[in-house]
């Protein structure tokens, strides 16, 4: 029972931290772009108003698509020291929690492959190659840390960094964390690595078909991606943190990065994205790569 409990309240920090880093980060790009924008707690607004209105569906594929994408974020979020603590106390193997991560990206997928829309399947096109682009450099950065502590856990190389800020890995291996952080703003969808859904050329891509309850699924699966993706950088690259306030604020400050480069940079074409992440983090990881292996 406690275990189950343990899971709901997990569950419902991420989603509540996600939303409200979702407001704060419009409200952020609004100002860098002179505008007054909404107030920080719109994300709640509009998934409580998208719960509250009628739902169209095409067919059970994309009912079960919805639920496996929010699913599986979620699942992946249970695997992740927030603060030391762990939801499920088995394993934090950075391979589990990637894997667990991609079985969310694939529901969203295959929940909108299912309308038969085109704009929706060109996004989902897009964002399976985008995949692809940010993976390479991201696991690249991730093999060069296994190799320096010796063990794939994310809790016990987050532990490693504990004592001194010149602990921290983004101290201590600069290129890998500026590989991971490049990767980090293609795989939370944000520019100039948007293409998958491109209001103006394709109507939001993958979003086009959902409305109701699935766009607020929508929503909310977004949310936990960027408590999730951000928790990883924070455990990775900034020793995690000892208690619940300290790692919500170095999230924060891992985001605000991803802001910033969202309200100044143009979108790339999604041909231009992938050989940007095949040259640049790619380069800049392997470099890392290098380096750990020559000490």
């Amino acid at each position: 029972m406690m275990a189950v409990l343990r899971v709901f309240l997990f569950s419902l920090f991420a989603i509540f931290i996600g939303l409200l880093f979702m407001g704060i980060g419009r409200k952020v790009i609004a100002r860098i772009q002179l505008r007054y924008g909404p107030p920080f707690y719109q994300a709640f607004l509009d998934v409580g108003k998208l719960f509250s209105r009628k739902s169209i569906t095409h067919n059970f594929v994309m009912d079960l698509g919805m639920v496996m994408s929010l699913g599986g974020l979620l699942a992946t979020m249970l695997f992740v020291p927030i603060a030391g603590h762990v939801a499920v106390k088995t394993s934090t193997n950075l391979i589990v929690i990637m894997y667990l991560m991609a079985i969310g990206y694939l529901g969203m997928a295959m929940a909108v492959a299912a309308s038969g829309n085109p704009n929706a399947t060109i996004g989902v096109s897009r964002a399976l190659t985008m995949m692809l682009g940010y993976e390479v450099p991201f696991f690249t950065v991730m093999l060069g840390l296994i190799i320096v502590n010796g063990t794939s856990s994310l809790e016990l190389i987050s532990q490693s960094q504990a004592g001194s800020i010149l602990n921290w890995n983004m101290i201590k291996f600069p290129l890998a964390f500026i590989a991971a952080e490049i990767a980090l703003q293609a795989m939370m969808g944000e520019k100039p690595f948007d293409a998958m859904i491109a209001p103006a050329e394709i109507a939001s891509g993958p979003m086009v078909e959902l409305s109701g309850k699935y766009l607020g699924l929508a929503f909310l699966t977004h949310a936990v991606s960027i408590f999730v993706e951000t928790a990883i950088i924070v455990n990775l690259f900034m020793g995690g943190a000892s208690n619940i306030f300290t790692f919500v604020l170095k999230q924060f400050e891992i985001y605000l990065i991803t802001v910033f480069i969202e309200a100044v940079f143009p979108r790339f074409k999604i041909e231009q994205a992938v050989k940007f992440l095949w040259t640049v983090p790619m380069g800049i990881a392997v470099l890392q790569l290098i380096l750990i292996l020559l000490k």
